[in-house]
């Protein structure tokens, strides 16, 4: 209670920005037609997202040097200065000042268009890197830092989010090995440079295709691969195919054991593992771990091996469903078919069998062929109603904003104003939603500025870009969806909002900068307004006719995505366990293969084929190392908001309000596991993380008798 009494301190004290007349409906926004053309950089132009430096590509290091100065500033200020709370504001606003540079260069080295841009965002980011790495080395730093730490009556006089952003700031220290000795404290910068190396290397080599010769290849199949003279290339696993020998084959070539991927992996998993150590802590996992929901690997494990048995049962029945689809589809391969050449009996389930007949399974029991679906799903139409459902919820809607001149790097780029019925404006969205060469195949979120209340009085408004990889609409037809994009669409939105409502004090833990199993919540809580009819019905509708998306239809759609869903949970928990096994004790029972053998018998059930290391294209062990379970665990969590808050009235205005009140305005400063008990009114227990997944498995039966009468 205190928090919220804070959090609403804070808004009274704010000053309400006003509705500009700059600002058009969202719809309207994106039904004109994007160009799609380069623009123009002749004549006087602003910076990009206003930065006025970054007019050109050389302003970015004008950008860097700024921040750099200000840096040192702050640093000579905080270590001269008695401890207190100011020591706290000043790490932060030292934090800002490198952030707001490199968290905007991180997103444009990936994603403008002008490669002199890219070039100068990437030594940006390698400059800023450089400074944060010293600081982290930087014992007078520290020290300014621990000094308030250890004076208990100073901690007893901070207000809570000002404690959690001070422990924060010190483990950030300490993960670093700034508190040992200067031999060890060289040995962990040595390990951590180790570590970003061969992190780099192992997320690169994950995305490489392999080659065979292609007389190796059954004639019949080569075609379906890229050849390159006398081999054929194999760049993915082919998982859509309808050849039962092409999928097998892309399976065995592109999952071959490479020895530099190998090495690189065990390399960077030993290294995790003596930094943790270094660092004061039993694996890397219980220091990946330290502040999450599931706080330590033995909750992870726990969770993942009674979701695992809760599974047990369904995924067997889902096997069976897809091992008699893949019979029917091949009558040929029965038992007394003599075996063709590969593993297994010909009517055996392979794990390159699973994502090709479920998909067949779905589309047979259920006509959800996505383009009797995208009609209803304009862009501008889907758009609006994610205004429409912000605003009953929680007195939020968006408003199309036209950019100034250099603000934004592609013409089709949409800037959105987030603006509070009472509050005035939240902050901005850049929607950079339309396929253009050169750009990543990738629906993300990115923060450019976090939120916090400065020195002034004034606060700092959140800044983030939405990116899609949306159709373009054409001279007759607007940019229409499918459901997978409208629900990715309503996906991203929420981290976007969780971006924009957190208003805390400080921007090292504004919006989504929150424990990985919590980062995950507002996202996936919005895939379960997309699939909910009541919400769908208030915006999708047909862009020629303007009939409603009939009721049955989302029902079909929603029922058909539980068809094998048993087995696509059972796989990630077999992903989430692997995970946890690389990064728990040290050294490993055996090599990272075995280990991928057994944990697949264990967590999974299909054989494991040999002459594979799907380990070696496993890249989240990059960026998710140790918290790939994260995902399960955010889903559980939805799941439980959904059902106790929102599913009798998606609509509940009191609910949102407390959502936003005790989820989304904390971001990172509170506990997760205390906003999630602030939340269900409860604190919930692995069962019950365990009991909502599985229960989310269910056939609406009800629903779907209804809707077929």
């Amino acid at each position: 209670m205190l928090c919220a009494r804070r959090l609403g301190g804070l808004r009274a004290g704010l000053r309400v920005r006003r509705v500009s007349t700059r600002w058009s409906p969202v719809g309207a926004a994106f039904t004109v037609q994007p160009q799609g053309r380069r623009l123009d950089w002749s004549g006087e132009r602003g910076g990009l997202f206003g930065v006025p430096e970054l007019s050109a590509p050389e302003g970015f290091r004008v950008a860097q040097e700024k921040a750099l100065r200000k840096t040192e500033q702050l640093v000579r200020r905080v270590c001269a200065m008695p401890p207190g709370p100011r020591t706290v504001l000043i790490f932060d606003e030292l934090s800002d000042s490198l952030c707001r540079v490199a968290d905007l260069a991180d997103f444009v080295k990936i994603a403008h268009p002008e490669v002199a841009f890219r070039e100068a965002a990437e030594e940006a980011c390698r400059s800023i890197g450089t400074m944060v790495e010293k600081l982290n080395t930087n014992v007078e730093l520290y020290q300014s830092l621990q000094r308030l730490l250890a004076d208990k009556k100073l901690v007893e006089s901070l207000d809570p989010e000002t404690r959690r952003v001070a422990e924060l700031f010190m483990f950030d220290f300490e993960i670093s090995g700034i508190h040992l000795d200067r031999e060890k404290r060289k040995r962990a910068v040595d390990l951590n440079v180790k570590i970003l190396d061969l992190s780099s290397a192992f997320l690169m080599g994950t995305h490489l295709p392999n080659t065979i010769e292609k007389r190796l290849l059954p004639e019949r199949i080569r075609h379906h691969f890229e050849l390159a003279g006398d081999h054929a290339v194999v760049d993915s696993l082919r998982a859509e195919a309808p050849d039962d020998l092409v999928r097998e084959a892309a399976y065995k070539i592109f999952l071959y054991p490479n020895a530099g991927q190998l090495k690189r992996l065990e390399e960077l998993l030993s290294s995790r593992d003596l930094l943790a150590k270094l660092v004061g802590y039993p694996t890397y996992s219980h220091r990946a771990l330290q502040g999450t929901i599931a706080q330590s690997p033995e909750t992870v494990m726990e969770f993942l091996e009674k979701l695992s048995d809760k599974l047990s049962e369904r995924t067997m029945k889902d096997f069976e469903m897809i091992r008699g689809m893949k019979m029917k589809l091949n009558p040929q391969n029965s038992a007394d078919s003599p075996p063709r050449d590969h593993q297994g009996s010909p009517e055996e389930l392979m794990p390159w069998d699973p994502p090709y007949y479920s998909g067949l399974i779905r589309a047979e029991r259920f006509n959800i062929e996505p383009s009797l679906y995208c009609p209803f799903f304009s862009l501008g139409a889907c758009m609006e109603g994610l205004s429409l459902l912000f605003n009953r919820l929680l007195g939020v809607s968006l408003y199309g904003e036209q950019p100034t001149k250099g603000e934004v790097w592609s013409e089709d780029v949409r800037k959105l104003a987030v603006v509070h019925e009472s509050e005035g404006l939240l902050g901005y969205i850049y929607c950079d939603f339309f396929q253009r060469a050169d750009k990543p195949h990738q629906d993300c979120h990115f923060t450019i500025r976090g939120g916090r209340l400065k020195e002034d009085g004034n606060y700092q408004l959140p800044m983030v870009v939405l990116m899609l990889n949306l159709p373009h609409s054409s001279r007759n037809l607007p940019t229409l969806l499918t459901p997978g994009m409208m629900e990715n669409l309503f996906h991203e939105m929420g981290h976007a909002m969780h971006s924009m409502l957190g208003r805390t004090r400080y921007q090292h833990v504004t919006g989504t900068r929150c424990p990985t199993d919590f980062a995950e919540v507002p996202s996936i809580l919005m895939e379960y307004f997309a699939s909910d009819y009541r919400v769908v019905h208030q915006f999708a509708r047909h862009y020629q006719t303007g009939q409603s998306l009939p009721r049955n239809m989302v029902s079909r759609l929603c029922e058909s995505k539980k068809v094998c869903a048993a087995a696509d949970m059972q796989l990630q928990v077999f992903y989430a366990a692997l995970d946890q096994i690389y990064h728990g004790k040290h050294p490993l029972r055996s090599s990272t293969t075995d280990i991928l053998r057994d944990t697949q018998e264990r967590f999974y059930g299909l054989p494991y084929v040999p002459n594979t290391a799907w380990q070696l294209r496993f890249s989240h062990l990059v960026g998710y190392g140790a918290k790939y379970y994260s995902y399960l665990m955010s889903r559980a969590v939805a799941s439980m908001v959904w059902r106790e808050c929102f599913r009798q009235d998606p609509f509940n205005r009191a609910a949102g309000e407390r959502y936003r009140r005790e989820m989304l305005a904390h971001g990172g400063g509170r506990e997760p596991m205390l906003m999630v008990q602030g939340m269900l009114q409860k604190r919930p227990s692995i069962d019950d993380f365990v009991n909502t997944l599985v229960s989310d498995l269910d056939l609406d039966f009800e629903t779907f008798l209804m809707d077929s009468t």
